[in-house]
Formats: structure tokens, sequence, C-alpha cells
């Protein structure tokens, strides 16, 4: 059986259904209910994490206050969801016999480091993180508290993929963003992989080299032209304007080596998916 915390919330609710169509017996938590969400409560609660963590052979903790909360809730909040909930599920799952935990971080992480100066940011592992506010240093603590656990961990920080109008989702698919999808199927392949540990980035499928980091943020139209054109022409086609600099590229190579991820729904699919009619978010 896994536990998935914030089963209600859109990446939470999505691995539950990748788990469940895997032939996983699902258990979500979470403060509010949801389809997935069978015990509903405050994981900061030790009756509640233990309720969900009861029988329980893997965790996968996607429950956080986001980005979007910072400056709204007090730092003090952020350090008690984020990681005092965090420290006390690990313990909690470790004491029930859990034999996996997943850990779903974000590549805000890396904060002032992706700024560019005179070229595009290329963001793998490598990159130390700089957090910038209290979500960044508190996720990245989080994932420190993660890879200390006895039991065996995987932590994936995950890019852009919450929704947005369809050119600015359009834009940023292009190397910074991912499709909810794949980072329900990436869960599902770190899951099934427990010898794998560490943190990797999970981003979309984007058509950029390392080498292109300097003509990214000069001219990021002629390396689109080149790399590819058909997706220049279906901006063009839809009114959306093709960027002219890029500022990072996320890379999930690491991801691919380790444990196969390979994502499918990028800007190509999005792009259909608009000529095809209305009807996305």
């Amino acid at each position: 059986m896994v536990t998935v915390t914030g089963s209600s919330g859109r990446v939470g609710a999505a691995l539950a259904e990748a788990l469940d169509a895997a032939g996983w017996v699902v258990r979500g938590v979470d403060r509010i209910p949801g389809r997935w969400t069978s015990v509903v409560g405050d994981l900061r609660n030790r009756p509640v994490r233990r309720a969900a963590l009861e029988s329980a052979d893997v965790l996968v903790h996607t429950a956080a206050l986001h980005a979007p909360h910072v400056g709204r809730l007090a730092d003090e909040e952020f350090r008690a969801v984020n990681v005092g909930a965090t420290a006390g599920l690990l313990d909690d799952a470790d004491r029930l016999g859990a034999r996996r935990v997943l850990y779903i971080s974000s590549t805000s992480v890396y904060g002032h480091a992706l700024e560019s100066t005179d070229r595009a940011v290329w963001v793998d592992e490598q990159l130390a993180p700089l957090p910038r506010d209290i979500y960044d240093e508190t996720k990245l603590a989080a994932e420190e508290l993660v890879a200390g656990c006895p039991v065996s961990s995987v932590t994936l920080r995950i890019s852009r993929c919450f929704p947005e109008p369809l050119s600015v989702r359009a834009r940023h698919l292009l190397h910074r963003a991912v499709d909810v999808a794949d980072v329900a199927a990436a869960g599902v392949l770190a899951v099934a992989h427990p010898t794998v540990t560490g943190r990797f980035n999970i981003s979309g499928p984007h058509p950029f080299h390392r080498e292109d980091c300097l003509a990214l943020s000069r001219d990021a139209g002629a390396v689109l032209a080149e790399r590819v054109p058909d997706v220049v022409r279906a901006f063009r086609d839809q009114g959306w304007p093709v960027p002219d600099r890029l500022d990072r590229v996320y890379d999930s190579t690491a991801a691919a080596n380790a444990f196969g991820y390979r994502p499918v729904r990028g800007v190509r699919q999005l792009l259909r998916d608009a000529a095809d009619g209305p009807g996305l978010e």
C-alpha cells in the first residue's frame, strides 16, 4: 500500500491516480476531502499521520505550503507545515515499517541560482541551490530530512506545472515547465525503483542543449527556429509571441538515466490540444 499526502491537491491527486493505475492500493491524506483522500486531517497531528501510515509500504509526500502562500502566511507556519510535519511523517513512516519514501520538492529551491547573467542557466542537479524565500528554505530543509531518514528515499524537484493561460504554458513548456501527467509518471517510476536515491529534476521534454545557453539569452527565436521549426510555426499560427530570450533550461537527464523518466506531454502536445479546440485549463 502507498500513502499519498496532499492527495486532494493537483499533484497529489495525479500521483494517487497514477499509482492506483499501476496496481497500488492508495490511501490519501489531506486537510480537505477529495476523490483520493480517505484520511482527512492535519499532518501536524500525530494521530492523523499514524492513521495515514498504518500498514503503508510507501510514503509519497506532496503536502506543503507553496510559493503563493509566501507573504500571506507567517514564516513559522511554513516551518511547521513544510519541515515539522515532514519530520514527523518520516519518523512515523520508519516506526511503522515503510520501505520507501518519495518526496515531491520543487525546482524553486535553486532560488537565486536561477538568475541568468550573460547566458541562460542550465539547471541540473549540480547547480547549488540558493534559496530566496521561506518557501525555498523550507522545501530544501525538508529535502535534507528526507535524505537523512533511515528509509530508502528519493526526492523529485518538479518544475512549473500549475494551470496557466495556454500561451503562457506553451512558453514555459519550452524550457522550464512540466505537465502534471509527466510528474505522476515520474513518481510511479521512482517508487518502482527502490534502490534509486538522491534528488532529481523533473521537467518537460525540452529541445535545447547545454551549448545553446549563450544563444538562448541573446536570440532564443533563432535557436527555436533551428531546433523546433514546427513549434515556431504553431506559435505564429496561434498568434502567440515567439520568445526572444530564455533565462534557464531545466535538465531531467539524471532522472532519465536513474529510473527511466521520459516526459511526453511537452509543448507539442499542448499545441495539438490547442488546435483541437477549447476545454483546456
